[in-house]
């Protein structure tokens, strides 16, 4: 089937859905074209299948693919934002990193390695989870681009600041324990967003206040409000490379059921979409969109909500990689 394309900015954009019905063909992500159909890509948004470190509902090595079908919905032009992301810059999938589902090490090591090579010729990820574990190949990869360590923005119900797993050092609620340790983050600029439910006790916060991290609960966003969060947020950056992990179970399970460790109490998709649009401007190098288990979803409100925060996350890259005079939107 021929690939009738919507084309701007010398830029080759997504199947153009007036003339292919967006229910047809392959499933890129917003009907991108991939990696190898493009001279270079300013942004990839690349899958990572790997979900070998969740302690609760396995399935998030099916979100990638999940996101990317709920994103046939997508359309060039954001109007949030006043950008059409697929004109600024070249916007591709790179498809799926082949990882070791056995090996959490290895995984790891090859997550990273993946994120460098793709990121060589300056280009930025979007990634694609899999299970959070895969942040911190990331985070590495990210500072190492960075030269320095960078500031973070988790949006999460939960801290993953935890030690171990049943003696596991690397595992989905352990990553930014490690980044931190590691010394790839700028511990004077980076938050946790959207946390809420139980802890095992008590230490749990105090740890994360020695490492650093700022808390914006679930309930300081329904009371103080996005304004002042995102305010407090853009303070706390400032002008620093920033990195933004989503893990979607941020979102209330009424918004995101689809994942594997739920918890009531969470903030809305409208919520957390203008809290990442309040940060346009900041210098966003990488980014990741983690914990779409698919099998818990139900008429995609998950693959959906997820699909909205990569466009987002997308558009904001390239906001920041060409500012210019918005564009107008077209079909």
């Amino acid at each position: 089937m021929e690939e009738l394309r919507v084309t701007g900015g010398g830029r080759l954009g997504p199947i153009d859905s007036s003339r292919i019905p967006r229910y047809a063909g392959a499933a890129t992500f917003a009907r991108l074209p991939r990696l190898d159909q493009v001279d270079r890509a300013d942004i990839a948004v690349v899958g990572v299948p790997f979900d070998s470190g969740v302690s609760y509902r396995p399935g998030a090595r099916f979100g990638g693919n999940h996101i990317r079908e709920a994103s046939r919905l997508l359309r060039p032009y954001n109007p949030a934002l006043d950008v059409s992301p697929f004109e600024r810059v070249q916007v591709a999938d790179a498809g799926d990193m082949a990882v070791n589902p056995f090996n959490i090490n290895e995984a790891i090591e090859t997550v990273q390695q993946n994120a460098l090579d793709l990121t060589a010729d300056g280009a930025r990820l979007v990634t694609l989870g899999g299970d959070h574990t895969i942040a911190l190949p990331l985070l590495r990869a990210a500072a190492e681009r960075a030269g320095a360590p960078v500031a973070m923005l988790h949006f999460d119900a939960h801290l993953d600041t935890w030690d171990t797993y049943f003696g596991a050092e690397y595992t989905h609620g352990t990553p930014f324990r490690r980044a931190v340790e590691e010394g790839i983050l700028d511990t004077e600029a980076i938050s946790h967003v959207g946390t809420r439910g139980p802890l095992y006790g008590v230490r749990d916060l105090e740890d994360d206040r020695r490492f650093g991290f700022g808390i914006v609960t679930s309930s300081d966003v329904y009371r103080q409000g996005v304004d002042e969060v995102v305010d407090k947020l853009r303070q706390r950056i400032g002008t620093r490379p920033l990195y933004v992990s989503v893990d979607i179970d941020v979102l209330d399970p009424a918004h995101a059921p689809g994942t594997g460790t739920p918890e009531a109490g969470g903030i809305t998709s409208r919520e957390l979409l203008e809290i990442l649009r309040g940060l346009r401007g900041l210098n966003l190098v990488g980014a990741d969109v983690v914990e779409v288990a698919p099998a818990y979803d139900h008429a995609e409100l998950t693959g959906v909500a997820a699909s909205h925060v990569a466009y987002d996350l997308v558009t904001l890259m390239a906001d920041t990689l060409t500012p210019a005079t918005p564009t107008t939107g077209e079909r």
